[in-house]
Order: C-alpha cells, then structure tokens, then sequence
C-alpha cells in the first residue's frame, strides 16, 4: 500500500448482494492503527447491544493491517465478529498464503466487512481492490481441503461442514486446512451468513526488502526466533510436561507419562519436510496422517494427546487432521471430547466412553462437526452448553464460555489470572506468564506480576494490529513496530503505540461491558479449585520454585487480590469497568456511546503506576 493512497474498506452486504467502497476515519487509523484496533472500532460502533451473533445483523470483519503481506514472520489476518460460543468480542487470526493474497487483492482496502445474510450460499472473490459475488453452488458441502482445492489459482478462506451446520467453534481455514483463524467461531458466523469462501486472487505485495531483511534477520537470532525454526510450537507439550502445567486426561492431572511419544522428537521423527523450506524460521512440521497430509501445531497433541490419554502421535495427528478438514476449533473440540468422556464416567451419559480410545473420539469428533447425535448436537455448542443439558458443569474449566487452552494454571497463578482477563474467553494467546513463572523467572512481587500481564496484553494488541505475527515480539520490542509502520507512511513512536494498544485493549473491554460482561466473567473457574491427581512437582527447571505449586489447586482469596490489583492497574472499578477518566486518558470518549456503562470514581490512578498515564510496556 502506497503511504499516498488513503486506506479504503470493503463493504459486503450479503443480502442486498452489493460491494462498495469506503474511506476509513483518519482519526480511527490514528487512534487504532488497523488489524484488531481498526476492526474493535468497527464492531462497536456497527452493532447494537445484545446482537445475536449467528443472525444477519453480526458483522465480519476480515482485517489486514498497515504492513500486512510485508513484515516477515508468518503472515497473518484478523478475523473479527461477536462469538457464537461466547457472546464476546472476539478476534482470531490466520495465517498461510492467505493474508498476503488477500492483501495483494484488496490494494488500498484495510479489510472487508461483511454483513447481512445471504439467501443462497455464496464465495466472494477478491482481486485488483474489488470483490464480487458468485455462487457456492456444489461447495458448499465440501471439506477445507476440498474446498481449497478447488481454487487452484488463488488462496481461499473456507468453513468447512463445522461451519455450515453451526458448530459455536467453527474456523476459517486456509491452505487446505493447514491454518486457520480458530478459537471463538468465526467460522460459524461466516457460515450463519451463507459465506462459504473468500477467495484471493491478487499477488502478494513487494517492497521494504531492506527492512524485511534486517528484520527477519533479528527474529531468527531471537531466542523465540531459535525455538521457531527448531521446534515450532510442537515443543510446547515437552515444556509443559516438564513443569507441571500439561492439562492430562480432562484436566485431571498435570503431567502425561506419554508425552515423550507426542512430542518434538516425535514430530521429527514423522515429518517429511516444514512448511516454508530453506526459510530462516521454516515454519511447521508436515506429516502424513490417516487423514491426509497435515501440519500440527503444539495445541493438537496437548488436547488431542495428553488431553484425550493418547500416546499415539500418529493417531493425534489424524485426529489433528480430521478437525482441520472439518474446519473445526481443535482445542475446544479436544476438550469437548475431553469433557464427554468424564462425563460418561461419572454416568452422565448413556454413552461408555473412556480415555485413550483413538476410534472412539474420532467418531465423536465428527458427530461434533454433523450434529449427527444429540450428545454431538450438544457439545457443537459448546462444553457449558452441553454441562447445561447433561450435567458436569465443572469438568473442564472455562471462562466467559471458551475453555482453557495449552497450560494448566495450577502450575503457575499468573496464568490463572492471564486466562481470566483474557477479552475473548480462556485464551493462551493474550498473555503467557507462564513461560517465565514456571522456569524459575518468576517477578519479585504482585505489582510486578500484574503489570507484566498488562503489558503483554497490550503489546499484542498493538501487534495484532499492525498485523505482525506475535512471534516476531521480541524482534520488534524496542520500537513496537514504529520503524515499519513509518516505512508505510503512518508515524508513530514507541509511546504512542504503548497508548494505543492499551486504548485498544480499554475498548475491547468496553464492547465487552456493553454485553454485560464483568467481574463475574473474570472469576478463576471451579474446575481449577481441585488439585490434580498427580499432585506437585518439587522445583521448576532451573531449581527456582515458582509463585504457585505446580500440581496444586488455586487459592480464591489470593486470585482474587490478584484481580483486584489488575483492575485499579487498568484503571477500571472493582466491578471491571474502565472508568471515565480512564475513557479519557486513553482519548476514548469519542467513541463512547450511551449503552455502556462506565464509572467516575474521584481518582483512578494506582500507587503502582505513580504517574497515573497509560501502561507502557517495558517490562521485558
């Protein structure tokens, strides 16, 4: 995107079948940025309070950000709605060959914004800055890959049948169902719109090479950089594994004596090749698996190996697999099966299922995906709604409706409180305190900890909205991205982005609030109280315990001083709501509208933040 070309969006209406144009507000690109902030500004001024998120008047955003197709990293997009499962904000990412297609296709255009419904099923096929629509016709039906593939010519965003029969966790899968924007159900609201595909024709676009290189240069030399090109995510189960944090058979234990057989070596052993060969960072590891060919990523042998009792990696990689062409949330479909077999063992169910039975959560998996049994029917809208029908409310934990994803926050306390803050439900993404807590690193108090929390969380929504991969983090700390973002004609320093990403932050909490999300939300889930069954482990890795006994149940009263810190450090009430002078601080009045309700306490500033301005994120 050329820095004179003003930024543009599509607009889709699916009912009226029209496409047209528009310039984006200067002061939302300055205030926002793009990507997540852009899409968060959108969402809350387009939909009314209390909109049912699988009917025409959700919208959808597909947002790129100001550097998409150029930053290197894995190149990603936003996928932007209210959940279905959740009723929440929700933004979700993808990434492959679609986003720098997309970004190619759509020249000037930030994003496409979806609304309505449309009457018969339809693709929308992008390219030199415009987009139309044609019919589905035979597609619909198809699986990811399938459909994928029947675009030879062009890279395609697709649901899969989770999506066309509402699964509440369905995902936009791209590549053929190697990537996908997954938690939350995306999916499901493209599919409840009668959009089958978005299809990318345009070519990925050029420029920057020196600063791409330079860049690419630093993340493959960072230490996240080295772990990438070495071991991807699929490392992330021997990590967890090791320090006590590995969510085993439902949630019951923490460690699984199988992992060795599911984890990085494992892969490698299978692999026949990574996703971006001769790259510095090459991406994931292929596999063949009984399901085709697949690139599993470090969620699918936690909840579809050590979740599931599964010690099996080609059998997890099937599973990994399955879900994929079905365009369906692995995690939560893992801790869906996960739930159903603890269910059926405390007689809950007519079904007998067990933990370890590949067969048996393939077929569930796929009753999941068709609606095709009332126990299927049930989890397709998620775990608490099933809870709700059988009973089982406190099997697998859960906040704001999605639950928990990669690490057991028994094992470290920062996690718990990472999880319960998330805006989009238990999400690893926003945060991962983990990965310093539980090694040893742990911060020398509360303020620390909470303030190490909030920045993360900031500094991702400021990435999420250049769109950078948040991988690539530690190759942009020293300016957050200010550098590109100049390169492209949109100036900014490090503070100011440090402010934008906590006023993108403040406003996702504001939709949320508008919803009647509050503290209530945010509560540690029950299933977490209970210690698993393996107990703790002694030290963490490098002999230093960490705040929080691997292996032990989460105290009430500790998280709960914990959230309370977080929310006068946020500047927001005891009830989670940001307050009027947090509103203006962080220069959100504007966009403020009457139906949400905010608070005007005399002094919101915290000791912990003597100066009371907005959250910088210099706590690396």
């Amino acid at each position: 995107m050329s820095p004179d070309d003003p930024p543009r969006l599509l607009r889709v209406d699916l009912t009226a079948r029209s496409v047209t144009s528009e310039r984006v507000p200067a002061a939302w690109l300055e205030r926002y940025v793009g990507g997540k902030g852009l899409g968060a500004r959108y969402l809350y001024a387009e939909l009314e309070p209390g909109t049912d998120p699988l009917s025409a008047d959700n919208a959808l955003l597909f947002a790129l950000g100001p550097v998409s197709g150029l930053i290197p990293g894995e190149a990603r997009y936003a996928a932007i709605t209210k959940s279905p499962l959740t009723g929440a904000f929700l933004d979700s990412y993808g990434g492959g060959s679609f986003p720098r297609r997309l970004a190619g296709s759509l020249k000037t255009h930030l994003g496409i914004l979806v609304t309505g419904s449309a009457d018969e099923p339809a693709v929308l096929e992008v390219a030199e800055g415009g987009a139309r629509l044609e019919p589905a016709g035979d597609h619909w039906g198809a699986d990811a890959a399938e459909t994928c593939a029947a675009f030879p010519d062009a890279a395609v965003a697709c649901i899969g049948p989770a999506g066309e029969r509402g699964v509440r966790y369905a995902t936009i899968a791209s590549d053929g169902g190697d990537h996908h924007a997954g938690r939350g159900g995306a999916g499901t609201v493209m599919g409840s719109k009668g959009l089958k595909a978005v299809v990318a024709r345009g070519e990925p676009p050029t420029g920057h090479e020196a600063l791409r290189e330079r860049t690419e240069d630093a993340f493959a030399e960072s230490e996240t950089g080295r772990w990438q090109s070495a071991s991807a995510t699929l490392e992330t189960i021997d990590f967890a594994n090791a320090v006590g944090a590995l969510p085993t058979r439902g949630w019951q234990a923490s460690r699984f004596d199988g992992a060795s057989e599911i984890g990085i070596e494992a892969a490698r052993e299978c692999s026949h090749g990574r996703e971006r060969e001769g790259e510095a960072v090459p991406g994931g590891f292929r596999v063949e698996s009984d399901e085709g060919d697949t690139v599993p990523r470090g969620a699918t042998p936690i909840v579809l190996g050590a979740g599931l009792g599964i010690d099996d990696f080609d059998a997890v990689a099937a599973l990994g697999a399955l879900c994929d062409r079905l365009a369906m949330d692995v995690i939560t479909a893992g801790n869906a099966v996960a739930w159903a077999v603890r269910a059926s063992q405390a007689g809950l169910l007519e079904r007998d299922l067990s933990f370890g039975d590949e067969d048996a959560a393939r077929a569930l998996i796929r009753d999941i995906a068709t609606r095709a049994t009332p126990l299927g029917d049930a989890l397709a809208d998620g775990i608490e709604a099933a809870a709700d029908e059988f009973g089982g409310e406190n099997l697998i934990p859960t906040v704001k409706g999605m639950d928990c994803s990669s690490y057991d926050p028994r094992g470290a306390e920062t996690m718990a409180l990472a999880y319960a803050t998330s805006d989009r439900g238990a999400c690893h993404r926003r945060a991962r305190p983990v990965e310093s807590e539980a090694i040893g690193r742990p911060w020398p108090d509360d303020a620390a900890r909470v303030a190490a929390i909030v920045g993360e969380q900031n500094r991702r929504a400021v990435l999420w909205s250049l769109i950078a991969d948040d991988f690539l983090e530690e190759a942009l700390t020293e300016d957050l991205g200010a550098e590109w973002l100049a390169a492209v004609g949109r100036e900014y320093d490090r503070e100011a982005l440090a402010t934008a990403g906590e006023r993108i932050w403040t406003l996702v909490r504001l939709f949320n609030v508008r919803e009647g999300f509050d503290r209530t939300d945010d509560a540690l889930p029950d299933a977490l109280l209970e210690s698993p069954e393996d107990g703790t482990c002694e030290t963490a890795p490098d002999g230093a315990a960490p705040s929080a006994e691997p292996g032990n149940a989460l105290e009430p009263e500790r998280f709960r001083a914990l959230l309370e810190r977080y929310y006068r450090y946020r500047g927001w009430d005891e009830a989670g709501r940001p307050t009027r002078e947090t509103i203006r601080r962080l220069d959100l009045e504007s966009a403020l509208d009457d139906a949400t309700p905010v608070s005007e306490p005399d002094d919101d500033r915290d000791p912990d933040r003597p100066d009371g301005t907005a959250a910088v994120t210099d706590d690396d």
